[in-house]
C-alpha cells in the first residue's frame, strides 16, 4: 500500500512539473511590462493568470484536498475569476511577474507535501487542477497573439507537414441517420457539462470534411461576404457595422498580398490552413452564404465518434489510442493552425478530419445543460453561463494540451468573440 502511495504521488508530481514547464515557457521570452500590462479589458494581464492558477492549486489541492489554510486568503477574491471578470482586472493592485512566480513556487511546495502525505486521492482534485492550468496556457497564448507580444513562446515547434492540397471546407462526408450516444460516461475525469451521457436520435446530414480554409474565407470576403445583408443576422450585422468588421481577425493587406499575425509574428496567408479568429457571427454568415448550416452540437459529436459498425462511441475520433502528432495538431507545438487534411490518421468514423486540434469549430447551438445535468464541482464553473448568451464551440485548437481535450469537451464564448482560436466546419441537411 505505501509503496502504491508513493507511486500514485510521484505520477501526479510529475505531471504537475510537466504542465508548469509549460506555463513558464510561454511568459520566459516576454518582458516584465508585456507580462504585467492589462493590454485590453478583453484578456486579463498575463501575470493575473499566472497568479489565478497559484490560487486556484492552493484552494483545490491543498486546502479542499489537503485540508490546510490557504497560503495567502487575501488573494483569493482578486483572483477568483468569477469574483473579478477580464474588464476589472488590470485595475486591480495585482502582484508583480516576481512575486506571482513566487506565490506559484510557494503553492506548489505545498501541493507536493500534501501528495506525499495524502497521495493523490481518487484523482479528481489533482486532474482539475492540472487542466485547469493547461486551460490557462490556452488562454494566455490567445493574449499573447493578440496582442502581438514578441518574442513567441520558448516552445520547440514540431515540424510542419506539406498541404495535401484538395481540402476547401465545402467537401462533406455523409453521416446516416440513426441514434448515437453522446457526452461523456460516468468513469473518468470529465466537466460537468459534459455530462450524463445520453441517446439521441438524429436524421442524416453532411458534414465538412475540414474546417474552411483561408483561400474558400478569402473568396467570401472579397466577394463581398461583409457587404450582403441577407447573409447576416439582425444581430451579426450590427456587430460587423459597429466595429467595421471586413476581414478575420489578424488579418491585413499588405504590398504583395494578405498577411496573417501569428504567434511569432507577420506570415504571408497560408490558403490551405483553417481560417482562425472568426466569430460566431462570421460562421453563420459564410454558412448561409454557402447553403450551409453550422452543425447542432449533437451533429458534430456524433461525425467525430460515433461507429455505426460497432455501435458504440470513440474516445477520439481515430479510436481509443491518445493523441499524437501524426492524427491531430494539439499541444501547442504547431504554433497555429495545420494545412486542412495533414492528419489523415486522425479521420473520425465517416472520414470527417481535423475534428480535434487546430482551430475550435463553432457550433449551431446556446450553451445548455444536458438533462440530468448535475453542477460539480462548483455551480460557478458550467451553469451560470447557460442560456442564450453564448455559443458552443467542439474540438479544441493547435493551442490546447491532448490531456484537456476530447471529443466531448463543451467550451463556450459570446458570439462576437475571435479572440479564441476559432473557426468552423460547415453542416448541411442530407
Amino acid at each position: 500500500m505505501a509503496a502504491t502511495h508513493q507511486r500514485l504521488a510521484a505520477s501526479a508530481a510529475a505531471d504537475l512539473a510537466d504542465v508548469r514547464e509549460r506555463t513558464l515557457a510561454l511568459v520566459a521570452p516576454l518582458s516584465d511590462a508585456d507580462v504585467e500590462t492589462a493590454h485590453s479589458a478583453l484578456m486579463s494581464p498575463l501575470v493575473w493568470d499566472l497568479a489565478h492558477i497559484a490560487a486556484y492549486e492552493d484552494l483545490w489541492l491543498v486546502s479542499r484536498h489537503g485540508g490546510a489554510d490557504l497560503l495567502q486568503p487575501e488573494l483569493a477574491a482578486m483572483y477568483d475569476a468569477f469574483e473579478t471578470p477580464r474588464a476589472v482586472r488590470g485595475d486591480l493592485p495585482l502582484l508583480d511577474r516576481s512575486q506571482a512566480l513566487a506565490y506559484l513556487a510557494e503553492v506548489r511546495e505545498r501541493s507536493l507535501q500534501v501528495l506525499a502525505e495524502r497521495g493523490p486521492g481518487n484523482g479528481e482534485l489533482v486532474e482539475l487542477v492540472l487542466r485547469h492550468e493547461l486551460q490557462h496556457t490556452e488562454t494566455m497564448l490567445q493574449a499573447i497573439e493578440l496582442h502581438r507580444l514578441l518574442p513567441g513562446p520558448a516552445i520547440a515547434a514540431d515540424p510542419r507537414p506539406a498541404a495535401p492540397g484538395g481540402h476547401t471546407g465545402l467537401e462533406s462526408v455523409e453521416v446516416p441517420a440513426g441514434a448515437c450516444t453522446l457526452g461523456a460516461g460516468r468513469f473518468g475525469f470529465s466537466y460537468d457539462n459534459e455530462r450524463p451521457r445520453h441517446r439521441v436520435e438524429l436524421p442524416a446530414f453532411r458534414i465538412g470534411r475540414t474546417p474552411v480554409t483561408n483561400a474558400t474565407w478569402l473568396t467570401f470576403a472579397e466577394g463581398g461576404g461583409y457587404e450582403r445583408r441577407e447573409w447576416w443576422s439582425d444581430e451579426g450585422w450590427s456587430w460587423k457595422e459597429d466595429y467595421d468588421i471586413t476581414h478575420p481577425g489578424g488579418w491585413a493587406r499588405g504590398p504583395a498580398g494578405w498577411l496573417q499575425w501569428r504567434i511569432d509574428g507577420w506570415a504571408p496567408l497560408d490558403p490551405d490552413e483553417p481560417v482562425v479568429h472568426v466569430s460566431w457571427f462570421e460562421a453563420d454568415a459564410f454558412a448561409r452564404a454557402h447553403g450551409a448550416r453550422l452543425p447542432s452540437e449533437a451533429e458534430w459529436e456524433k461525425a467525430a465518434t460515433w461507429d455505426q459498425r460497432t455501435g458504440r462511441a470513440r474516445r477520439h475520433p481515430w479510436g481509443d489510442e491518445p493523441p499524437c502528432p501524426r492524427r491531430a495538431n494539439l499541444g501547442q507545438t504547431g504554433l497555429g493552425p495545420h494545412p486542412a487534411g495533414s492528419h489523415p490518421e486522425g479521420a473520425s468514423p465517416y472520414g470527417a478530419l481535423g475534428m480535434l486540434g487546430d482551430v475550435w469549430e463553432w457550433t449551431a447551438g446556446d450553451f445548455h445543460g444536458y438533462d440530468g445535468f448535475v453542477a460539480h464541482p462548483y455551480r460557478e464553473y458550467s451553469e451560470v453561463f447557460f442560456g442564450t448568451d453564448y455559443k458552443v464551440l467542439r474540438g479544441g485548437s493547435w493551442a490546447s494540451r491532448e490531456r484537456a481535450t476530447t471529443a466531448t469537451m463543451r467550451n463556450w464564448d459570446l458570439p462576437l468573440r475571435r479572440q479564441i482560436f476559432s473557426g468552423v466546419r460547415l453542416a448541411w441537411d442530407a
